[in-house]
């Protein structure tokens, strides 16, 4: 979603399921590879001239340009970038992982990565990553994503947030305070009822992505997080959508899509054009990804989201980024991971793009400061999660999934058995 979340594409079931089929034989031929440049590395890694290979899917696009050619300015090696469509991403990895052809580092949607850990995709970097010096402030939710049986894989690529955006301008018009979030789920719904009583043609209250479950993950989730509650289990093979808070969520979106408030096309909404209503100004406020805010053409205010009764959260999304299985410069990868989590490359490439950083510790950075939405934004990750499962994606992100069809049964169709509902989620997270 990433998110934006980039958890919502037609094509990606079928996309996930053939290379489901591939890495299932990779994490049995997984030969150790280049494990002891690694360990060899420092803390540092190796500068030497090194050409090496780097993937991404779109959605990143901006940032990972920033981030390599930051790098390739400052250092001997040099990273070739490879830019994916998201449509392709998942059949690309897969193909490249069963033919021993992965690039040198490669990031992934946070919510695969759980997966492609446990078929071995990714080097083991647990010793440089336990070396690093302000390993505690690194996101917890995207080194929790990686680490499997205490060995950890990943680090954070670039962090992408669910939050409350509002247009300040429509805010105004409709008689509410345009710097004052709504600080419940219950004033975000009055909010939004208030901002489609103006009457505007074309605007609209809030809009969402109703077909859309990668959408609906990345900023219902939190609600329930907000509350105190929880999604999964904690071995992320249970569902709790069935809880009394998950309810009140439900609840409160299926009597604003009753009262008209909720843009229309939100029914049908799959993913790709989720955020375009709000981006050009016809809604006045919705669950949006923080990677958006140097893209939108207004004034808008920023907020965690809020639960039932208050509280704030947020879905920490984004990818993730490792070493290949398949790479033989290890220890020149670990150089750009190293680099891209220090102060240089958090702060002067990332922040200073109205991006999150991927490190409490940096947080309140001098850009930060600059606009207080942004530490808004930092202060808000820390209070969010990042739900791991390794059967996330059919669970809740596919198309036609149970998470999808709960949803709409219980905000489009007016109810439904939701523990029965809920019941098929966990099915599949039990596959």
């Amino acid at each position: 979603m990433t998110t934006t979340p980039g958890l919502h594409r037609r094509r990606m079931l079928a996309a996930v399921m053939s290379a489901v089929l591939v890495l299932g034989a990779v994490a049995c031929g997984d030969d150790g590879g280049d494990d002891q440049g690694l360990a060899q590395a420092g803390a540092n890694g190796i500068d030497d001239g090194s050409k090496l290979t780097l993937w991404t899917r779109a959605p990143l696009e901006k940032q990972a340009k920033l981030l390599v050619e930051a790098y390739n300015a400052g250092h001997r090696n040099k990273i070739e970038l490879t830019v994916v469509p998201n449509d392709d991403y998942v059949a690309k990895v897969g193909a490249a992982a069963g033919s021993d052809n992965l690039p040198d580092l490669f990031a992934a949607d946070i919510v695969y990565v759980p997966n492609w850990v446990s078929q071995g995709l990714f080097r083991d970097l647990t010793t440089n990553i336990d070396g690093l010096g302000f390993k505690d402030a690194v996101n917890k939710g995207h080194l929790a994503a990686g680490t499997r049986d205490g060995r950890e894989h990943v680090l954070p690529f670039v962090l992408d947030l669910s939050m409350l955006f509002w247009n300040k301008k429509l805010f105004t018009e409709a008689g509410l305070d345009p710097e004052k979030a709504p600080a419940s789920l219950t004033e975000y719904a009055t909010a939004a009822k208030a901002v489609q009583a103006i009457g505007k043609d074309g605007v609209y209250g809030t809009a969402t992505g109703l077909n859309c479950g990668g959408c609906l993950a990345f900023t219902w989730f939190p609600s329930i997080w907000a509350a105190g509650g929880e999604v999964l289990g904690t071995d992320g093979t249970t569902s709790d959508l069935a809880g009394d808070t998950a309810q009140q969520v439900f609840r409160t979106w299926a009597e604003l899509w009753r009262s008209g408030a909720v843009l229309p096309s939100s029914a049908g909404e799959t993913g790709p054009t989720w955020t375009a209503a709000f981006t050009e100004g016809k809604v006045g406020l919705m669950f949006y990804p923080a990677t958006l805010l140097s893209s939108t053409p207004f004034d808008v205010g920023v907020a965690g989201i809020p639960g039932p009764d208050g509280g704030a959260s947020t879905f920490v999304g984004g990818d993730g980024i490792g070493v290949s299985k398949d790479s033989r410069k290890s220890a020149q990868a670990w150089n750009f991971l190293n680099w891209m989590m220090s102060e240089q490359a958090q702060v002067e490439v990332l922040a200073k793009n109205k991006d999150v950083v991927s490190r409490a510790d940096l947080a309140n950075n001098r850009y930060a400061a600059q606009d207080p939405r942004l530490v808004t934004i930092n202060q808000v990750a820390g209070r969010g999660d990042t739900p791991v499962a390794l059967n996330f994606q059919q669970a809740f992100n596919a198309p036609g999934s149970p998470w999808l069809a709960l949803v709409r049964s219980q905000v489009l169709q007016g109810g439904g058995d939701i523990r029965k509902q809920n019941d098929q989620i966990t099915a599949v997270l039990k596959q």
